[in-house]
């Protein structure tokens, strides 16, 4: 399975758990066929620390039972499948633990070396498509990323709950490489919580900015709630059989959903075929308002009819 991990590390970029040079493995790997897709983790993990190593959980390749959050995203994103254009998988891996301030800073650090890395394999390889899968505070990672990438470095972004604020998310995607890529913001109601807790806690950069999980007006991007009826059934019509939503609040179902990450693989492998374009068009127009699904009334059963009485 051709997979590169990577680590942000306190001088540059590392291999994970690998002595050998970091530049060597990813010129090397950068010879190969089929797209390159890029995939980073968000808050609480650390390649560094036992127990919290991104390459042992949710960058494995086997699932673990009793770690329902820890869905391997290899498997389900079209890698280990033994078909010779499967591609490149580069699991990034970056400090994420501590305060959110401190892994904010981590991650636009992490997002300067993975830049390093894109551009190296863009130059060696110009034709290869690279893509980019985040969740959480990753999207802090990519977008730094894009601030210091040449046009046309990176093709496609889908973004999973992003914790990042709307202003930044829309400067990354008018930079000189977000100009030429494309976003899919995946959010959900069941993320609410997340994302006012992102929002008391980390300054915005101007008054009034909102977590990206609002949506964006941007030509190239497009906001998916994947706990809207309506746009899950909608699609469909992309190759998209994604299961319902379970929970009121939850950080993770945009990744741990039945479905979801096999439909974000295929939006990333053939891009054509879930045209941005088409996506925007297609997709309601409006999204749920902020705790709509938190404070929603349950759906509870009709009551039976009293006994003697026929039911109305």
């Amino acid at each position: 399975m051709p997979i590169l991990r990577l680590n942000a590390g306190a001088k540059g970029l590392v291999l994970d758990g690998s002595p050998a040079a970091a530049l060597s493995a990813i010129r090397t790997a950068a010879t190969g066929a089929g797209p390159v897709i890029v995939m980073i983790h968000g808050y609480k993990y650390d390649p560094n620390s036992i127990g919290y190593s991104p390459h042992a959980s949710i960058f494995a390749y086997r699932h673990h039972p009793d770690r329902p959050r820890q869905v391997p995203w290899m498997r389900h994103m079209g890698f280990g499948t033994g078909n010779r254009d499967e591609g490149l998988a580069i699991a990034f891996g970056w400090r994420a633990r501590g305060n959110l301030w401190r892994a904010r800073h981590s991650a636009r650090q992490a997002g300067q070396q993975l830049a390093f890395a894109i551009a190296e394999i863009h130059r060696l390889a110009p034709t290869r498509p690279i893509h980019a899968i985040t969740h959480s505070m990753g999207s802090e990672v990519i977008f730094e990323a894009l601030t210091a990438l040449p046009a046309g470095a990176l093709h496609r972004i889908v973004a999973l709950t992003g914790a990042s604020y709307a202003s930044d998310a829309f400067a990354a995607m008018q930079s000189r490489a977000g100009r030429h890529s494309e976003l899919i913001n995946v959010t959900s109601r069941e993320n609410d919580l997340f994302d006012f807790m992102f929002e008391r806690l980390m300054p915005a950069p101007v008054p009034g900015d909102r977590a990206m999980g609002v949506g964006l007006g941007l030509r190239n991007a497009v906001t998916l709630q994947l706990d809207c009826p309506q746009s899950l059934a909608m699609l469909t019509r992309f190759g998209g059989h994604i299961a319902e939503p379970m929970r009121r609040v939850c950080h993770w179902s945009g990744y741990t959903r039945p479905g979801a990450l096999r439909f974000y693989a295929h939006a990333l492998r053939h891009p054509e075929a879930v045209d941005l374009s088409d996506l925007k068009r297609e997709l309601p127009a409006h999204y749920g308002p902020r705790w709509s699904r938190t404070f929603a009334r349950p759906n509870l059963p009709l009551p039976l009819p009293m006994a003697g009485k026929a039911a109305s």
